[in-house]
């Protein structure tokens, strides 16, 4: 298996602002993902990765769910053949969605899935996008409209792809692992405290 190309920063060495973050990230979830501390070591363009992410991931407005948010993320990763992203974001699919199989159902074949029209028509935007984003058309917006997503959604989820493109890229070429957390979380049941 390929190591990380670069070493992870130590927490003590962080900025303020940024150690804060990923201690209230440690508390929530029980341990650091790593992504946090690889992009740590540039505090500037860690500050940047994540406004970005939250303004995507952790908006209230529009009709995507958290679900559909990392379902996407979850089936571009894989199309994109990013092991971390695909491994983090697919134990939060299974998190939200409440479904220990459907992560791994969208990332090796959403149009198999066992997953609503709305969210295959979803996908198969998110996709496109990743995919072939020059071959967006009219057609592509028609789709998602009649399953009742507007242009704000359609935008969303062409950000949320796109943003993950550049996470995608920078986690494989960095050789990012997956905490091994992540590959039980949302497939064995939390032990109660």
């Amino acid at each position: 298996m390929p190591t990380q190309r670069y070493p992870l920063p130590s927490l003590d060495n962080l900025p303020a602002d940024i150690r804060a973050r990923i201690l209230e990230v440690q508390d929530k979830v029980g341990f650091v993902p790593h992504v946090f501390l690889a992009l740590a070591r540039r505090p500037a363009e860690w500050r940047a990765f994540f406004a970005y992410h939250d303004a995507l991931m952790l908006k209230e407005e529009g009709r995507l769910t958290k679900g559909d948010r990392e379902m996407i993320v979850t089936a571009t990763s894989a199309a994109n053949h990013c092991l971390y992203c695909v491994v983090a974001h697919g134990a939060i699919l299974r998190i939200y969605e409440k479904n220990a199989l459907v992560a791994d159902q969208v990332a090796v074949n959403h149009r198999k899935a066992d997953i609503t029209p709305r969210q295959r028509a979803m996908l198969d935007f998110a996709m496109k996008v990743c995919q072939a984003s020059h071959a967006i058309e009219d057609s592509d917006f028609t789709a998602l409209h009649a399953h009742g997503l507007d242009d704000e959604d359609i935008w969303d989820i062409a950000a949320i792809t796109a943003f993950f493109g550049l996470s995608n890229r920078m986690a494989s070429f960095a050789g990012w692992q997956p905490n091994p957390e992540f590959y039980l979380m949302g497939r064995v049941p939390k032990a109660k405290a």
